[in-house]
């Protein structure tokens, strides 16, 4: 199947995805837009958990204050080199993030850590995402780890709020 140039170039703007894997989704799903970005993610999805054991030391954090300062949340997000950690992406996941646990006021980022004040509250990573309620925090953030094609790891949140 022959692919034109303008729809790689459609698809690597709305998936972020190298040229080349572009064009292999495209010709994969036979031309079709929406099955090259579910491939693209689907394969995107195999790589991170590939990555999944490689140290992520480098990363941001990032300091949010909600309601003319009345909550703030701090938030440390990580990956594997410093240049992920420049990217728009990263810092727009950081903010996302941010904004979840200011709203969701999460325990735990996962499973793995002990929530002691409500054990039933979902940990952030299992919350639904305040933008997209279809997706989860954890699918969020395995998104933005395939567009990077690095590791990516929320490892510490806090949020503070006052008179609470």
């Amino acid at each position: 199947m022959d692919i034109s140039a303008t729809h790689v170039k459609e698809l690597r703007e709305l998936s972020g995805a190298g040229v080349m894997d572009c064009k292999r989704a495209l010709v994969d799903a036979g031309g079709d837009m929406q099955r090259a970005l579910q491939l693209l993610r689907e394969t995107g999805l195999a790589q991170v958990a590939k990555r999944a054991d490689r140290e992520a030391s480098q990363g941001i954090i990032e300091a949010y204050i909600h309601g003319e300062g009345r909550i703030g949340v701090l938030v440390e997000l990580n990956c594997e080199t410093d240049f992920v950690a420049r990217t728009a992406d990263f810092h727009q996941l950081a903010h996302d993030i941010a904004l979840q646990v200011a709203a969701t006021n999460p325990q735990a980022v996962d499973e793995s850590e002990d929530a002691t004040a409500d054990p039933d509250a979902l940990p952030l990573l299992k919350q639904p995402f305040i933008k997209d309620p279809g997706r989860t925090v954890a699918e969020i953030v395995q998104d933005v780890a395939a567009k990077t094609r690095e590791n990516i790891v929320v490892r510490r949140i806090s949020r503070f709020e006052l008179g609470a």
